[in-house]
C-alpha cells in the first residue's frame, strides 16, 4: 500500500518501521494536589522540572550544530518561559496538581500561538514537546524520544519535535517519514542537513504497523509498505550510485566551463570546519542567530567577535557572507522581539528590529568588522527582510560606518525582487532567501503540510521574481552578483534552473554539494537557460518540476 507525501530529502531505501512511542499521557482533568503536598512544594517541583528540561535541551544543543543547534536553543527557552510558568503557578495555587497545572497552562499558551498563525503557530508543536518533557520529569519517567533499536530503522511519526530531529543519529535512523509537517518543517530541514531520505505530509503513514517493511523514496515522496521487486531494485540502484555523490572537487561549473561557485550555509565555527572539509567554495550564509538564541540578553561584542572569527578562520582567502541577526517570527528573543505580535511573519523581524531596538545591529556590525581584522577571508554582510530602497541605503551606510565594504541584502520580500534595480544601486550584492520569498509570494505558511504544494520554490511566480532580481542586478550599468542561499539551491534540478536564470552562486547544506555539482556538470549554460525558460512557462510548480526533470536523465541515474 503506497502513501504519497512531499519528498524533502533524496534517497531510496528499504527498512523496518519503528514508530515514535506514544506521547506522555495527559494528567486526569481536574487532578488535584495530593493531600500530603503543599502548593509551595508543587510550585518548587514544577520550577525544578522546567529547569531540568531546559538544561537537558541546552545540553543537546551543545552537541548539535547549525539548524539543529538553533532549533534546540529556541526550544530550551520555552521550558522556563515566564508566561508559561506563571500561568501554571496560578493553577497550582488554585489546587491543581503540578502535572495538570503545566498541562493546562501549556494548552492556553499554545492556543494563543495557534491563533497568531504563521511562524508562531509552528511554535505550538515545540511547546507541546516541552510540556511532555516537564510532565515526564515530574513523574520521574523517561522523556519522550526516538525509540531505541539494535538495528537501523525507518522512523515514522505524525511529526517530530525539534529535540528529536536535532539529535537524530543517521547511523541508526536511515530515513524519516511523517504524516504531518511541510517542506520547511524541522523534520525536513534536519533530514536534508543529515542527508537522510525523508518524506513529510504523507497522510496516514503514522498508522503503518511497527516492524513493517517499507520502501521510502525521498525524491518522489512515496512510501510503499511490503515493497516488491521494483522497489528492491530501486533501493539497490541507489545504494550503488549514491557513492558517486560522496566527493566534490571544489569547483562548481557547467559542462562548458561556466563557473557556479557552490557555497555552504553554516551556523557556527564547527559547521564551517565541516563545510570546508566537504569542499565548499566559501560560505553563502552564516546564520548569526547561533550567538543570540538561548539567551536572555544580548551577547557582548567580544563574544560575537570570537564566534565569527572561528568561521572566518575556516575559509582563508574565500568568501564568507554574514547574515545579520534574523530575529523575530520563529526566532523570538526576549531582549529584542515582541512575542505578542498578531502576525509575527509579517512583523518586526530581521533588519526591522533596528527600528524598535536600535543599537543591537550597530554593535553586531562592529563585532563582524573586528572579527574580520587580520582575516584573509572576504567578509560580505547582508541584512534580512529588506523591503525598500531606503532600507537598503540605510543598511549600506551602517556597514560603511563600521568599516565593512561589501554590504548586501536578502531578497525575501517580493517588493525587493521587483525593485532590485534600485536597491542594488546602494549595495554590492543580493542573496535570494527562497524559503521566505516563496511563502510571501504564495501567501502560504512554509511550515504547514496542507500548503506544501503552494509552498514550493518551483512555483513559476517565484522563479519569475528570481529572474527579475537578476535582471535588476545587471540593469543601468550594474553588474552585481545575485546568489541563492535558500533551500532551493540544494535541489540539483532547481540548481540548474537557477543557474539558467543567471544566479551567480548557490549556497546549501554541505551534504548537497556533490549532488548539485554532478548535475550542474551534466549541462551547458545554454541548456540551463533553456530549462529555466521551460520552468517559467509552466502552468504550475508540479509542471515546471516535471518538465525540467524529464530533460535531466542524470537525476534518474543518481537516484535524485
Amino acid at each position: 500500500m503506497p502513501f504519497t507525501g512531499v519528498g524533502v530529502s533524496p534517497g531510496r531505501v528499504l527498512g523496518t518501521v519503528r514508530q515514535m512511542p506514544a506521547p506522555v499521557s495527559e494528567p486526569p482533568a481536574g487532578e488535584r494536589l495530593a493531600a500530603s503536598t503543599s502548593a509551595d512544594d508543587a510550585v518548587a517541583a514544577l520550577r525544578a522540572a522546567s529547569k531540568a528540561v531546559q538544561a537537558e535541551l541546552k545540553s543537546r544543543a551543545e552537541r548539535a550544530h547549525g539548524d539543529a543547534k538553533a532549533v534546540l536553543e529556541a526550544t530550551a527557552q520555552m521550558a522556563t518561559d515566564s508566561m508559561l510558568i506563571k500561568s501554571a503557578v496560578k493553577h497550582i495555587n488554585a489546587g491543581l496538581s503540578a502535572e495538570r497545572a503545566i498541562w493546562e497552562a501549556s494548552a492556553s499558551v499554545a492556543e494563543m500561538l495557534l491563533n497568531l498563525g504563521g511562524y508562531m503557530a509552528e511554535r505550538a508543536t515545540d511547546l507541546f514537546d516541552v510540556r511532555s518533557r516537564i510532565v515526564a520529569e515530574l513523574r520521574g519517567v523517561a522523556a519522550p524520544g526516538i525509540p531505541a533499536s539494535a538495528t537501523p530503522f525507518i522512523l515514522v511519526a505524525e511529526d517530530l519535535a525539534p529535540a528529536d530531529t536535532a539529535t537524530l543519529d543517521p547511523a541508526q535512523v536511515i530515513a524519516l517519514v511523517t504524516s504531518g509537517g511541510g517542506p520547511q518543517s524541522h523534520t525536513a530541514i534536519i533530514a536534508r542537513a543529515l542527508g537522510l531520505p525523508a518524506v513529510v505530509a504523507a497522510v496516514g503513514a503514522d498508522g503503518i504497523a511497527d516492524g513493517a517493511e517499507v520502501y521510502v523514496d525521498g525524491t518522489a515522496g512515496t512510501v510503499v509498505v511490503d515493497p516488491g521487486a521494483e522497489e528492491v531494485a530501486a533501493a539497490d540502484a541507489w545504494a550503488t550510485t549514491a557513492s558517486r555523490l560522496v566527493d566534490f572537487d571544489g569547483n562548481g561549473r557547467t559542462a562548458d566551463g561556466h563557473l557556479v561557485p557552490l557555497l555552504a550555509n553554516v551556523g557556527g565555527a564547527k559547521d564551517a570546519v565541516k563545510a570546508a572539509a566537504a569542499g565548499a567554495q566559501g560560505v553563502g550564509l552564516l546564520r548569526t542567530e547561533f550567538c543570540f538564541l538561548g539567551r536572555d540578553s544580548e551577547p557582548s561584542i567580544t563574544e560575537q567577535v570570537e564566534a565569527y572569527r572561528g568561521v572566518f578562520d575556516a575559509f582563508p582567502d574565500k568568501k564568507v557572507v554574514v547574515r545579520t541577526l534574523d530575529a523575530g517570527a520563529d526566532k523570538p528573543l526576549p531582549f529584542l522581539t515582541d512575542a505578542t505580535e498578531p502576525n509575527p511573519a509579517l512583523g518586526v523581524r530581521g533588519y526591522r528590529t533596528d527600528w524598535t531596538t536600535p543599537g543591537v545591529l550597530e554593535r553586531q556590525l562592529a563585532a563582524i568588522a573586528t572579527a574580520a581584522e587580520g582575516s584573509t577571508c572576504q567578509v560580505w554582510v547582508m541584512a534580512p527582510m529588506i523591503a525598500t530602497v531606503e532600507e537598503a541605503a540605510h543598511f549600506a551606510s551602517m556597514c560603511a560606518a563600521a568599516g565593512l565594504t561589501t554590504p548586501g541584502v536578502m531578497v525575501e520580500v517580493p517588493s525587493a525582487a521587483l525593485r532590485s534595480e534600485f536597491i542594488l544601486g546602494h549595495v554590492e550584492f543580493a542573496s535570494l532567501g527562497t524559503n521566505d520569498l516563496t511563502q510571501y509570494t504564495m501567501a502560504a505558511d512554509r511550515q504547514l503540510g496542507p500548503l506544501a504544494a503552494l509552498n514550493s520554490p518551483w512555483q513559476p511566480a517565484v522563479l519569475q521574481l528570481i529572474g527579475m532580481t537578476v535582471a535588476g542586478a545587471v540593469a543601468e550599468g550594474h553588474d552585481k552578483p545575485v546568489g541563492v542561499c535558500g533551500e532551493a539551491a540544494a535541489d540539483p534540478a532547481l540548481a540548474v534552473v537557477l543557474t539558467g536564470l543567471g544566479v551567480s552562486t548557490l549556497s546549501m547544506t554541505p551534504r548537497a554539494l556533490a549532488a548539485v555539482a554532478a548535475v550542474l556538470a551534466s549541462v551547458t549554460l545554454d541548456q540551463a537557460k533553456h530549462l529555466a525558460q521551460l520552468a517559467l512557462a509552466a502552468p504550475s510548480a508540479a509542471a515546471a518540476k516535471e518538465r525540467v526533470r524529464s530533460e535531466l536523465p542524470i537525476l534518474a541515474e543518481l537516484g535524485l
